[in-house]
């Protein structure tokens, strides 16, 4: 069995992003270049026994999300971002995006044995989100979250939906997230990203085999 994993870097004038990605968990330690930043540096961080995960992408809310997907997606995940806060929050959350679409992509390899398909359910507190992911290689992103404040901490709210469709076009994946129901707006978000990284776990576990999951015979 193949271990789904891969370091990669993203460099350009606006943000310099490096990541490590295991879509089944596990230690990193192997994939970090030598001196890397350690767990300590990051506030989105965890530790278990199955997981190691460490976000710092400058941008507080964003790390929660995304610490929020690799948890409950089952990856273990070390991301790092030096980006151009100064003029906004657009490059750094669309480039960490992009970047982790790429890694997931990379580390997930050619699709097949893999379920394809996947549908999560998220509730938190008053809101509730659906997502339905499909490992389709055509990058397609329905995202309607219902977002009504201007900004959540330091992550413009309009960011929110445009990173989570980002990672499904840099990923070559099919994603639908919306917010079926919530009054407060961080609920609302944190939920669909809930959502979808169950949706996303499912999609990529395997079911055995080496068939290509489509009629085409080819994805």
């Amino acid at each position: 069995m193949s271990t789904r994993s891969c370091y990669h870097a993203r460099v350009t004038n606006e943000t310099k992003i490096r990541l490590a990605i295991s879509l089944d968990g596990g230690s990193l330690s192997s994939l970090l270049p030598e001196g890397s930043a350690g767990i300590e540096d990051a506030h989105a961080s965890q530790i278990s026994k199955s997981q190691s995960i460490s976000v710092n992408s400058g941008i507080g809310f964003l790390d929660h999300m995304l610490h929020a997907l690799a948890k409950h997606s089952g990856w273990s995940l070390w991301l790092r971002c030096q980006g151009d806060l100064y003029i906004d929050d657009h490059h750094t959350a669309e480039d960490c995006a992009i970047a982790l679409g790429t890694a997931f992509k990379q580390a997930l390899g050619p699709i097949r044995g893999y379920k394809r398909f996947g549908t999560g359910f998220a509730p938190l507190d008053e809101a509730l989100s659906r997502a339905v992911v499909d490992l389709s290689g055509r990058p397609f992103a329905i995202v309607e979250l219902g977002l009504k404040r201007e900004r959540i901490g330091d992550l413009s709210t309009e960011m929110i939906p445009h990173v989570i469709t980002s990672f499904a076009c840099a990923a070559g994946i099919t994603v639908h997230v919306d917010c079926l129901k919530g009054v407060n707006d961080h609920h609302r978000a944190e939920s669909a990203f809930k959502a979808l990284a169950i949706a996303v776990r499912e999609a990529t576990s395997r079911i055995g085999g080496d068939e290509v999951p489509s009629t085409k015979g080819v994805l």
